[in-house]
């Protein structure tokens, strides 16, 4: 009786052993003081975003042995400024996704950040928010196809250190430009793309694609690259980039060819300067016209691990049929826009 005993809990201990979980609960509060001027008017308000998205999410992992794990997360937006939730049309906005990962790499379904997005939204790299460049031109990356939804997304096994990779496909890949994908014979929002980044020895590049249908034949497509390199120099590093939309009738392609440059001006206390020059920013024909140049200044002093006071300085110089803004700041134009913001931002 006794070894049976001691053998039906060596079993219980092995299955636990195998079924071993954590949940966790994250998030982000970021909130700024900052004046925006655009359309020849400025406000003033307090903001919500601008260096992170202010955000709460669940991530959670089970051991099922064999190498074999199970994640997920969940993750939706909120507005520090009014405590708003970020997104009306749903909860979790940002991140709704269930997967398997081991050996083989990692396989997820659900809402998730697009092969462009995923790129785009890392701000170590480049970065989406207001005061970002790729986020003011409007670009895929940072709006139209910063997410999909319905998405399949194999993430493929790190076979080289520093490298990695991952394919994408969606039976639709927004609600709002996506009505009706999932019927039978409507193509549009059924989209694919990939990606590949480098980061190891001081190195990072990267490039990333997506092809979306966007009519219901799918002879409407929108094509979205994101390409990027960088070296880090230990005083400064310096990352250049270019971005490519184009969407199948419209006259022109959107083209953002940027530089940027990280000074770590202490151990708390970063720097960074860009300059972008945006090419045909409504895709349409209209020349020289239709250009704009963003300049962006950022500085960052870490006050702990987890909480960042920053400012931030965005000035866009539209040229005469250009009306790009700062901080979703409606513009008009040929105007100049510009942004400066003062804020606080805390990961929990």
């Amino acid at each position: 009786m006794k070894k049976t005993l001691l053998a039906l809990a060596a079993v219980a201990a092995s299955s636990a052993a195998f079924a071993q979980s954590s949940v966790s609960l994250y998030g982000v509060v970021d909130a700024s003081l900052e004046s925006v001027k655009g359309s020849d008017n400025t406000v003033s308000r307090v903001s919500s975003d601008n260096l992170a998205t202010s955000r709460l999410g669940f991530r959670g992992t089970e051991d099922l042995g064999g190498g074999l794990k199970a994640n997920f997360v969940l993750e939706t937006a909120l507005k520090s400024d009014t405590g708003a939730q970020g997104n009306s049309a749903r909860f979790f906005d940002r991140a709704a996704w269930a997967g398997l990962g081991g050996g083989f790499g990692e396989l997820r379904l659900g809402r998730i950040d697009s092969s462009i997005g995923l790129l785009a939204g890392n701000t170590s790299l480049l970065g989406a928010q207001g005061y970002d460049d790729l986020r003011i031109a409007d670009t895929f990356a940072s709006n139209k196809y910063r997410r999909l939804d319905n998405a399949v997304t194999y993430l493929l096994p790190t076979l080289v250190k520093g490298l990695s990779a991952q394919v994408q496909y969606s039976t639709a890949a927004g609600t709002s430009s996506a009505a009706g994908a999932e019927t039978y014979g409507v193509d549009t929002g059924k989209t694919w793309g990939f990606n590949v980044a480098y980061a190891a020895n001081g190195v990072v590049a990267g490039l990333g694609y997506v092809n979306g249908k966007a009519n219901p034949s799918g002879s409407i497509k929108d094509t979205g690259a994101l390409v990027y390199a960088g070296y880090d120099f230990s005083v400064a590093k310096l990352t250049g980039y270019y971005n490519m939309d184009k969407t199948t009738d419209a006259a022109e392609i959107r083209r953002l060819m940027g530089v940027r440059v990280d000074v770590p001006v202490s151990k708390e206390f970063a720097v960074q300067a860009s300059v972008a020059k945006v090419k045909n920013t409504t895709l349409a024909n209209r020349g020289d016209d239709d250009n704009a140049t963003i300049v962006a200044l950022k500085g960052v002093y870490s006050l702990s691990k987890r909480t960042a006071v920053y400012g931030l300085f965005t000035n866009v110089n539209n040229s005469d049929a250009a009306n790009l803004g700062v901080a979703s700041y409606a513009n008009t134009a040929g105007n100049t826009a510009r942004g400066l913001a003062v804020g606080v931002s805390h990961k929990f």
